[in-house]
């Protein structure tokens, strides 16, 4: 029976493990989540309530502590209340460490040799355990003030608890001590405790600390002025004095200034200048802190200071990609008005006109459902072509669809499935002409489209040409969203690479070649995943110059589902990595080919690679500033982003007469969209950062794309323009 059982637990269902490229960012995410959120909680942004109670009753507050002194122990169920003798001047210190002015007081009480108590609060330890250092070990005390200086009038007794603990646990890491001193925030004289605030003082004088409120309040605070505060941290009579100050809070320049006459001012009339224990005549108020809690508070005081360093990075991360947004689109706009007035003005020409026939390539594996229309579409040219479909394979009749049309000029070359880089090359195999058009099995072209492509070739220095890829399924919302890309994204771009001479990327959708281009560079490469940005790159480090053709649209099928477009950019995302990497040494590549190297591989891994990677910090610090921030900055500050994007989305469209109501999806594409393609550029990242291989995946086609906009479909026996 054993053997049976641990069969069938042989047998049983494997489990699956989630893949490292899933894992791995969302690992990041997490972690990225929790340092913000600590950032958050040790400024102060997150859990800290800053409400104030009222005064109410003092009834129930002992006539010892109205009228006793500013030290007051509870501790035991006893109640004592003493003050420091005469003669004697504690200087306390409120709402530090800072990291400015802390430092100042320390440099004065150093420079007199006068000791004081800091009463710190966690957050201000937790970001600055150096100057809690400096304090215990030039022989100051530190006390509690909790950690994110509530009113605790106004809390529970657990979250009294944990104000305390995690104060110590500040203290503990910061200095490895641990401090029996507390102050109250929002305190001041005995006479002032009323029935709110007591209860609150027995219920800590009965977790084993001394609360220390005081006698003198210089109210340094309002900035009086240096000659108010000193007058107003005077003792009475004589008598000795725990005096109110703050190291903390704003600028404490004039605490700084009356400090530096107050003390020896006073030194001279016989007073001296202690810390509390010292002037009580009672062991040290620091135990030391060893063990267990010694190693909770470090790595407390590590996490915190890892949290605000990355806090900064990501900071330095969005001012970077602020400039980068700002600087694309900047350059986009300027380019693109340059390039259409260059393109559109009266006259203009590439070069004599191309008039001759031109072959066209459609790589088609199972486009059964696609490659009718791409066809007709393409019969309908009034440019002289000759189609050739190279059938990769398929296994659902693409080929015989094709031979069952009976069109003229049209060939189908058949081969077993050896991808789209070997279909093309092919295809230019058997490719009669000199100029090469290519384009995707579920594109559908204009009449005038091949026509357009091809004029720029009359510039003999010209050697390959892209396209004006244009969505035509583009009624559904992830169509629109696509749309929007397309023309904004994309051709803008195209505008813009084109007038700077480094165009990155011809489509696969529609782009066309010199074939004496091609033979040169090797053909199409299969060493990519993005052949089309392969051979582009590859081209103009052969010196050949590529350009855009706005009025050449091609009408193709995006992907109608998230999990296709995951896939398509997915695999565009890290062909596109491919590519850089590739092409790496045109960076020193020299003479006229090496104009990409300089300009457009830089350009292109700022504004592909680099900057999507980091885009997702503006909606990081959105969310951020939403829950926890100054929300209405927060929300213009995206807000100007967004109206930025609309500008150059509305002149897109302007620039490709497209109708602005698609616009209306904008936000909802930054929303959305835009998020979908931070995760498939970091999926990217990854898979190319850890070694992984990503096959070629074949998205489904619904045939969605019949005809181009204002192309009538011909019929099967129309007369056709011919060839040659």
């Amino acid at each position: 029976m054993s053997s049976r059982k641990s069969g069938r637990r042989r047998a049983g269902p494997r489990r699956r493990r989630l893949p490292l490229r899933y894992l791995l960012p969302s690992v990041l995410l997490a972690a990225l989540f929790a340092m913000l959120m600590l950032r958050g909680y040790v400024h102060s942004e997150i859990l800290a309530d800053h409400r104030i109670a009222g005064s109410t009753h003092n009834d129930k507050v002992p006539d010892e502590v109205r009228k006793g002194g500013p030290v007051i122990d509870v501790r035991g169920g006893g109640l004592n209340t003493v003050g420091v003798p005469d003669d004697r001047v504690v200087l306390t210190f409120d709402d530090g460490p800072d990291p400015e002015w802390t430092p100042k007081v320390l440099d004065i009480l150093k420079k007199h040799r006068a000791h004081a108590v800091f009463f710190v609060t966690g957050t201000m330890a937790s970001r600055h355990p150096d100057l809690v250092r400096r304090m215990v070990d030039e022989g100051h005390e530190v006390g509690l003030h909790t950690f994110n200086h509530p009113d605790l009038s106004l809390q529970s007794t657990r979250r009294i608890d944990w104000e305390l603990s995690q104060n110590q646990l500040a203290l503990a890491g910061a200095a490895q001590i641990r401090t029996s001193l507390f102050r109250p925030p929002y305190s001041s004289f005995s006479h002032a405790f009323d029935n709110r605030s007591w209860p609150v003082t027995e219920y800590i004088g009965s977790r084993g600390y001394l609360t220390v409120v005081n006698n003198t309040d210089s109210q340094d605070w309002k900035k009086p002025g240096v000659d108010e505060i000193i007058r107003r941290s005077m003792p009475k009579d004589g008598k000795g004095a725990i005096v109110l100050m703050h190291d903390s809070g704003g600028d404490r320049s004039q605490t700084v200034a009356a400090l530096d006459r107050f003390i020896p001012d006073l030194a001279a009339k016989g007073y001296r200048f202690t810390n509390l224990s010292e002037a009580l005549g009672t062991p040290s108020a620091h135990t030391p802190v060893t063990g267990l809690d010694r190693w909770k508070g470090q790595a407390w005081i590590v996490l915190v200071q890892a949290a605000d360093t990355i806090t900064v990075v990501l900071a330095a991360g969005l001012a970077v990609i602020g400039f980068l947004v700002i600087t694309r689109f900047g350059l986009m706009l300027l380019l693109s008005f340059l390039h259409a007035r260059k393109v559109r003005r009266r006259g203009f020409s590439w070069g004599p006109p191309v008039t001759g026939p031109v072959s066209v390539l459609v790589p088609a594996y199972n486009e059964a459902k696609c490659i009718e229309n791409t066809v007709r579409s393409l019969m309908d040219s009034d440019h002289p072509i000759e189609i050739i479909v190279i059938d990769d394979g398929s296994s659902d009749g693409t080929a015989r669809i094709v031979e069952d049309l009976r069109l003229p000029n049209v060939r189908v070359v058949r081969q077993l499935n050896a991808g789209k880089p070997a279909a093309l090359n092919r295809g230019i195999a058997n490719a009669r002409y000199e100029i090469i058009v290519m384009m995707d099995g579920d594109t559908v072209f204009e009449p005038s489209t091949v026509r357009e492509l091809v004029q720029p070739f009359g510039d003999p220095g010209i050697g390959a040409v892209a396209g004006n890829a244009k969505v035509g399924n583009r009624d559904s919302l992830i169509g629109a969203w696509q749309h929007i890309e397309y023309v904004m994204g994309f051709n803008l771009d195209r505008r813009m690479y084109d007038l700077l001479r480094c165009m990155p990327t011809i489509p696969g959708a529609v782009g066309a070649f010199r074939r004496s281009a091609l033979e040169r560079v090797g053909g199409m490469s299969d060493d990519t995943l993005a052949e089309d940005t392969d051979i582009t790159m590859a081209m103009h480090r052969d010196g050949w110059q590529v350009v855009y053709a706005e009025k050449a649209r091609a009408w193709t099928e995006a992907p109608e589902s998230v999990q296709q477009l995951w896939s398509q950019r997915y695999r565009w995302s890290y062909g596109t990595m491919q590519a850089i990497w590739k092409h790496r040494r045109a960076l020193v590549d020299r003479g006229p080919s090496g104009r990409f190297g300089r300009v457009g591989l830089p350009l292109v891994s700022l504004f592909m690679v680099l900057g999507p990677l980091l885009a997702p910090l503006i909606d990081v610090f959105l969310l951020y500033g939403l829950v926890f921030g100054p929300t209405a900055r927060t929300v213009g500050a995206w807000l100007g982003v967004l109206a930025i994007q609309l500008a150059c989305a509305a002149y897109a469209f302007r620039l490709d007469r497209e109708k602005m109501t698609h616009l209306i999806s904008l936000p909802l594409q930054q929303i959305l969209y835009r998020q979908l393609m931070y995760v498939v550029l970091l999926q990217s990242w990854i898979t190319a950062l850890t070694g992984g291989r990503l096959r070629w995946q074949k998205l489904r086609r619904t045939g969605v794309v019949g005809s181009a906009p204002g192309g009538a479909r011909p019929a099967p026996d129309a007369e056709r323009r011919p060839v040659g």
